[in-house]
């Protein structure tokens, strides 16, 4: 039984759903209109408590799907609601980043700077040189955008030196020891 999938949605003020051909979703609120499809083994209903799915039969796959369509859904109605962000830190000696108009300049210690182009539905600021604050409606885009920073340079376990989520705690390696 999944108890995810059986959870009822409840719809923020503000926010309007509305249902398209082959089990589309769409969703209208304050930030904006996300739009997505989803699999007709799922079973999408707008009820007066809010937006429910069910499982159109009990094979293991529908089961694998239920809880994966009420988990979208519940991201799609907080993001148009609330939006989504996500702070990065840079640690190290002349790390740093800078916004140039839709890229980020990045310097992080390679012998080239790098230019991250922003893609679009994602807004980026940086208070500091040394932090960048990732935010938008798409939890997905939000989320990959930020991995692709931090791919550039991952944290090391040394120094904690490169690109970490403001909430990630770096796991310290020690160094090597002197020889007796």
């Amino acid at each position: 039984m999944s108890r995810i999938g059986n959870r009822v949605l409840k719809i923020p003020a503000g926010v309007e759903v509305k249902f398209d051909e082959n089990n589309t979703v769409i969703i209208k609120g304050l930030k904006g209109e996300l739009r997505q499809s989803f699999s007709p083994l799922i079973a999408i209903s707008l009820e007066e408590d809010g937006l429910v799915t069910k499982r159109t039969n009990e094979i293991k796959h529908t089961k694998q799907l239920h809880g994966t369509t009420n988990s979208l859904l519940s991201g799609m109605l907080i993001g148009v609601s609330v939006g989504y962000k996500v702070e990065l830190d840079i640690v190290g000696v002349g790390y740093r980043a800078a916004l140039a108009g839709d890229k980020i300049n990045l310097s992080l210690g390679y012998s080239h700077p790098i230019a991250y182009q922003i893609p679009k539905g994602v807004t980026v600021e940086i208070p500091k040189p040394i932090k960048i604050i990732v935010s938008g409606i798409d939890k997905q885009l939000v989320g990959q955008v930020c991995a692709e920073i931090r791919a550039y340079r991952k944290p090391e376990p040394y120094k904690g030196k490169g690109i970490k989520y403001s909430d990630e705690k770096i796991i310290r390696k020690e160094g090597k020891s002197a020889g007796k």
